[in-house]
């Protein structure tokens, strides 16, 4: 009987001390699933963006380039310059390093009657030199100089020059689709710390013109174009706008590694009557 008690005394007496160390221990902690680490875009595709595009994937020149134009004529792009640019009225000022070596003032007025492509426009640019006052004027895509009243054929550098400025400027990118030009997207380059895209411009004569647009602003910044073995580089600078549409107020031309030209812009205004007379040959 004695030993019967003891048993049950004994068991009972180790259920009551598992019970106790049981509920000291603490309550196991669960263990939570190790979350999946998020993939990380390739950042080498994705570049600055183009409101309503998709930004993961590399632009296309033609992208590029209605970029440009909406920048210029913001915000209506293409219209906006063909409505608010319908005639050109300006007024500035030329440094121009002569043949001698020399570096001569010149005062400048241009007027533009605009066509449906740069082949189509009206152009007479009148430059007062030291010694000479003289227009060259493009029109029927042809060149001819006037002085005095007389028309006369321009040295063949003259020509070329004042070609160039028409040709060969901001004109041939924010136009390219009126003059049926081809762009071609180069690369992107990083330069002074500014990241630029370098867009080709051919024209239906074989012309090419390479733009740097910064890839923030969408601004030209400088072009380059190679002609008779000589290369030529523009920068243009001090941009702002005229009756809401973009302009570089100054800009300034090497020949290699020379300095050649430096223009800025003293008035500008768009939408003024311009005659007709003045780009007529007599």
């Amino acid at each position: 009987m004695k030993f019967r008690w003891r048993f049950v005394l004994s068991l009972a007496l180790g259920t009551f001390l598992a019970a106790g160390a049981a509920f000291g221990q603490e309550p196991a902690v669960k263990q939570e699933p190790t979350p999946k680490k998020e993939e990380k875009k390739d950042e080498k595709a994705v570049q600055p963006g183009l409101a309503g595009k998709d930004t993961t994937k590399p632009y296309t020149a033609e992208q590029i380039a209605e970029t440009v134009v909406a920048i210029y004529g913001f915000p209506g792009g293409r219209n906006t310059l063909n409505q608010i640019r319908k005639t050109t009225v300006e007024r500035g000022h030329t440094s121009v390093l002569n043949t001698e070596g020399k570096t001569d003032s010149v005062s400048y007025q241009r007027w533009i009657i605009r066509g449906d492509s740069l082949a189509k426009e009206k152009i007479r640019l009148d430059q007062e030199f030291p010694n000479a006052r003289y227009a060259l004027v493009f029109n029927d895509d042809k060149i001819f100089g006037i002085y005095n009243d007389s028309v006369f054929t321009p040295r063949e550098d003259a020509s070329k020059t004042f070609e160039n400025q028409i040709v060969r400027g901001l004109e041939a990118l924010l136009r390219y689709k009126e003059n049926e030009s081809k762009v071609d997207l180069v690369g992107k380059e990083k330069v002074l710390g500014v990241d630029l895209y370098q867009l080709d411009v051919t024209d239906k004569q074989g012309r090419k013109t390479r733009f740097f647009i910064s890839a923030k602003s969408y601004r030209v910044m400088q072009l380059e174009y190679e002609d008779t073995g000589v290369k030529y580089r523009r920068k243009f600078y001090n941009y702002n706008y005229a009756q809401g549409t973009l302009v570089p107020f100054r800009s300034v031309l090497w020949a290699d590694d020379k300095m050649i030209e430096e223009s800025e812009i003293s008035t500008i205004t768009f939408g003024q009557k311009v005659d007709d007379e003045l780009f007529k040959a007599g």
